[in-house]
Order: C-alpha cells, then structure tokens, then sequence
C-alpha cells in the first residue's frame, strides 16, 4: 500500500485536483470483444493485451503487468458495484490463479514507448571514439547510469492509466477500463487465459486469446 499511496502521490503531484478514474469508452456491444460471458443480469466482456497499456493518448507498456481490458454491460438502467477484486486470471492452466491488482503498482514499471531520453551534445561523437559505436559506457568501462524519466514524463503516464483503470464502486452500466495482473513472463509463452469474474451479479468464467 506504501508504493501505491506514493503513486497517487506523484499523480497527483502538481494539481490542484486529483484525477478521476473514467475508465475507457465501453464498445458498442459485448461481441466487440474478444470473449463474453453472463454473471446473472450482467454481460462480462474482456480481451488480452498483453503487457500493452492502451490508453485515450496512445499505447503505454509494462514489463512487470499484463493487462485485460474489461467490460460490464447489463440492461438499461442497470447497476452494480465494480471491484478489482472481483477478477481473478489464471494463466497456462496453473492452479494458482493471479490476482487483480490496483492500478497503482503499476505506474513504477510504466515506459512510453513514444520516449526517448534526450541525447547528450557531443554524446555521438564522444561514444564513436570511445566504443565504435557499440553500448554506451562510462569513462572507467563502467555500465551506463540508468536512464531517468523525468517526474512530469512520469506524472503523464501516472494520469493516463489511472484514467483508463476500471472504475470501482456502486456504477451504472455499462463500465469499461483496464485491470492488471502481476506477470513478468513473455506473453508468446503463455498457453491459454482464463479470466473469473465474481461479483455481487454472479460468477462467470471468460476464454480469452494470448
């Protein structure tokens, strides 16, 4: 809870306000999906995105999450109270299925791949002389220094996902947004996806596509 109070903490660094969690734009229909599946008065909708963060701005990634993008669709005026913990995943048929978590742990291991750190002047010149061009080392042949993503590069992304996160709490249907899973293996190894959904509606068991 410590790195989530301080994730919120950088998201919320430099507003006046806090960011709202919207969730992303429910599909037209629960078919739009890649799977779907009834827990009672409620359609569960979900398709697996690997460890790509799609977000209203452009696609985020993340080495240490895998991502499901959700959605709850019931009858006009329906209700129901969303949780992330309402979701479970079960990867490659393991009998221990993966919890959802908070979208918060996941913004330490956030990259845009639409950024890239600024290069050094004379950095080109310097490294052709000095490695042929090859990875970048210090003076002494010591590794580089790790590059640093600035705070309001970092406070972006923070705002991004926490935009795209699932909404919780007593909602309107439909809802649509992100859930995570802690899981730091190559999605091309993984067999098969099960996501359960079990909420104050019912259970329901959805078959997604790795």
């Amino acid at each position: 809870m410590g790195l989530l109070a301080a994730a919120l903490g950088l998201c919320a660094a430099g507003q006046e306000a806090p960011v709202e969690t919207k969730g992303l734009p429910p599909r037209a229909a629960p078919a739009d999906y890649q799977a779907q599946a009834q827990a009672g008065a409620v359609t569960v909708a979900a398709e697996f995105k690997g460890h790509s963060v799609p977000t209203l701005q452009g696609p985020l990634t993340t080495e240490d999450y895998i991502v499901v993008e959700t959605g709850l669709f019931g009858p006009p005026g329906a209700r129901t109270k969303i949780s992330v913990d309402n979701f479970e995943l079960r990867v490659s048929g393991k009998k221990a299925p993966l919890p959802s978590q908070p979208f918060g742990f996941v913004l330490s291991s956030l990259k845009d791949p639409e950024w890239s750190p600024p290069v050094p002047a004379g950095s080109k010149s310097k490294t052709s002389l000095s490695t042929g061009g090859g990875d970048e080392k210090g003076a002494d042949g010591s590794p580089p220094a790790p590059v640093k993503i600035p705070i309001p590069v970092q406070r972006a992304m923070a705002q991004r996902v926490q935009k795209a996160a699932l909404p919780e709490g007593d909602r309107s249907l439909p809802q649509a947004g992100l859930i995570f899973f802690e899981y730091r293996g190559k999605t091309q190894n993984i067999r098969s996806i099960e996501l359960t959904y079990s909420g104050p509606d019912g259970k329901a068991t959805l078959t997604l596509q790795p």
